[in-house]
């Protein structure tokens, strides 16, 4: 395998983290799926910087974001599968 442009520990997680430095909308992406090592692709649709998270499914607003397996906040509002998950559509719970 390549080297991936994106890595997603868990299958239940709803995001991976980019891993390499360039990713701009329309780029396909490989991702490793670490806990099966499995490989998928997905279409970038915003430019995404390194180490920020994208969709890995659609996310819908209210839902719970997973990474590491972990609940790590909530969407507040819709991101489409290849979208950049950050603080415009995602929040802590806990406030």
């Amino acid at each position: 395998m390549a080297a991936p442009d994106f890595l997603v520990h868990d299958s239940a997680d709803t995001v991976g983290v980019v891993v390499v430095e360039t990713v701009e909308a329309g780029n396909e992406l490989t991702g490793w799926v670490m806990d099966k090592d499995e490989t998928i692709t997905i279409k970038a649709i915003d430019p995404i910087p390194l180490g920020h998270k994208i969709a890995v499914s659609d996310i819908k607003n209210g839902d719970t974001i997973i990474k590491y397996d972990a609940d790590i906040g909530k969407a507040v509002a819709d991101v489409a599968k290849g979208g950049h998950v950050h603080v415009q559509n995602t929040k802590t719970k806990r406030w």
